[in-house]
């Protein structure tokens, strides 16, 4: 890890190609930098008086020291970037999780066939060696260096297994996939990923993998098409979902992965709602509106009937409804859902102006609550887990993109962002997308530039730092969150114990005096504590690697009057 400390980043506010690397362009979505208050419950400043003309004293809100927190998930990209050495320097960052992309269409033989090939698509050796080359490097290096991994299922399916009718073939190939192809499919990936599985002129069994996520982002035309009929007015990419979804939580059972944690949704934040970018075929659907239409039920959160149930697939009569829960039980007995809660430029703790249906971070209370109101509709008692699997910051430079923001704000934001992850119990990950930017600067919203040059963004992530309030009277404390990503494994393979140093300095110049040490003794990195400062100026965090040079958070302004 780099150990340049970062510039510093802005006070808290008082208040508060190949088929492997195919990534679709994000549409961007009317994004604005005005905000309103977000559903999500953050504290911000409350400034009380204590006397006429006294100094305040801001009051503060209340920690969790003993909270464990998320776990940290990261998704670098396509299967082709994630080569050994970046799956080390993620374990060096101190991820818990990677989330690899497994394409479909990158494994299947024959994929841009529009004739099936004859083979028994629910044997993973009956499947080109080549395409499962990548995958099974990525599990194997995981494994060595104790990471989890979430094996992602995504599109685009082999043109063989494409429904009729797509406007446009060959470059949209996510058109009505068949379900039961799919289900094919995953068998073989449970088949291959059982930890038994040991392939053709090799000596030693595939690991196991337990953690699984299906589909990416069906919300999105790109991903699963068409995403709305009669004038966008129908919806039935979600039929087309849930037809996935079941196929494949069928397929996990019989290769014995039903226990496994196996996410649903990975939805995208955002969708059409202007004139001229409804969903149609290929825009976005917002997230709460598609996953209405996956649970069947109207906007007023009532089972659908007659007609406006048939044609998205959903059971049209009450005794219909009665046997949807146990007709889709990955829709209620799976493990969590996946959201992709990019804030879209707007500060973490914003929603997007008048769009009710949209969830990003910010929303991400509202999402829970949708998720709870849909599965009482039907008798269940599931409140299921959020898991963020995509997040970050687009930064300009380079990204000319609209809602893009600088790469120091960024890093206030991740911290920022991170904090309100770790306040929300339901949210049980939190995740980076991207270690680099991408050549060109489209979606520039990784840690390091193309060139591989660390933004402010890399040491926020290493060491996540956030003063919910930073202003306060002379010898009162402020609140201080944060962590040390690496710290727990340095600790384990040590077998030494770690902490961090809190470190402060008067003013914006000299050097930084350690003010507290704190034990690193949560095993995500994490500590929440109060502290009082002598005075006005800055606060970072220092760490040392074990054999390796200091390194430093971004640094915080504080105020005491």
């Amino acid at each position: 890890m780099p150990t340049a400390p970062p510039s510093p980043a802005p006070a808290a506010p008082q208040s508060a190609t190949p088929l492997s690397q195919r990534r679709p362009p994000r549409p961007r979505l009317w994004i604005t930098l005005a905000g309103v208050t977000a559903l999500v419950v953050v504290v911000l400043v409350v400034v009380l008086a204590v006397g006429a003309g006294s100094p305040t004293v801001a009051a503060l809100p209340p920690i969790y020291p003993n909270r464990v927190g998320p776990e940290t998930m990261f998704t670098a990209g396509s299967v082709a970037t994630d080569s050994t050495a970046t799956l080390k320097q993620l374990a060096a960052l101190g991820v818990n999780r990677v989330h690899v992309y497994m394409h479909w269409a990158d494994i299947a033989p024959e994929a841009t066939s529009r004739t099936r090939p004859p083979f028994d698509a629910t044997d993973p050796a009956a499947y080109p060696a080549s395409g499962w080359a990548p995958y099974d490097q990525v599990v194997r290096a995981l494994a060595a260096i104790h990471v989890g991994v979430d094996l992602d299922l995504v599109p685009p399916p082999p043109t063989w297994a494409q429904g009729k009718g797509a406007p446009h073939p060959r470059s949209q190939p996510e058109w009505k996939p068949s379900a039961a192809e799919f289900g094919q499919f995953v068998r073989a990936v449970g088949v291959r990923y059982s930890g038994h599985y040991i392939p053709p002129g090799q000596t030693r069994p595939l690991p196991r993998v337990t953690f699984w996520s299906i589909w990416n982002e069906p919300n999105l035309g790109i991903e699963l098409a068409p995403e709305a009929i009669d004038d966008h007015q129908v919806e039935v990419s979600p039929r087309y979902y849930r037809a996935l979804v079941d196929a494949a939580w069928q397929a996990f059972a019989a290769t014995g992965h039903g226990h496994d944690t196996i996410l649903i949704g990975e939805i995208a934040p955002a969708g059409g709602t202007q004139p001229g970018a409804e969903p149609g075929n290929f825009n976005a659907m917002p997230p709460l509106r598609y996953l209405r239409a996956l649970y069947c039920v109207n906007s007023s959160y009532q089972p659908l009937r007659g007609t406006a149930a048939s044609v998205r697939g959903c059971p049209p009569t009450a005794a219909g409804s009665a046997r949807f829960a146990a007709a889709n039980p990955g829709l209620f007995h799976a493990s969590g859902v996946a959201d992709h809660p990019y804030p879209q430029g707007l500060p973490p703790d914003k929603v997007t102006p008048d769009e009710p249906d949209f969830t990003e971070l910010a929303a991400v209370g509202k999402l829970e609550h949708v998720l709870d109101q849909m599965q009482r509709v039907y008798g269940s008692r599931t409140n299921f887990p959020i898991w963020s699997t995509e997040f970050g910051y687009q930064t300009t430079p380079p990204d000319p993109e609209a809602g893009t923001v600088t790469p120091t704000k960024a890093a206030y934001y991740l911290n920022w962002a991170e904090y309100l992850t770790w306040l929300d119990p339901r949210l049980k990950s939190y995740d980076q997308y991207l270690l680099v930017d991408p050549p060109g600067g489209y979606f520039a919203s990784g840690l390091e530039t193309s060139a591989g040059v660390p933004k402010a963004g890399y040491y926020a992530f290493a060491m996540p730092l956030y003063l919910p309030v930073t202003a306060t009277a002379s010898g009162h404390p402020l609140d201080v969150w944060g962590g040390v990503r690496p710290a727990p494994d340095a600790a384990r393979r040590t077998h030494k114990p770690q902490s961090a140093a809190i470190q402060y300095r008067a003013g914006t110049s000299g050097s930084f005096r350690t003010v507290r040490r704190v034990p690193i003794t949560n095993r995500h990195g994490y500590f929440e504590l109060r502290q009082t400062f002598p005075g006005s100026g800055e606060v970072r965090l220092a760490w040392a690697p074990p054999g390796g040079p200091e390194q430093f958070s971004r640094t915080v302004d504080i105020t005491l009057s």
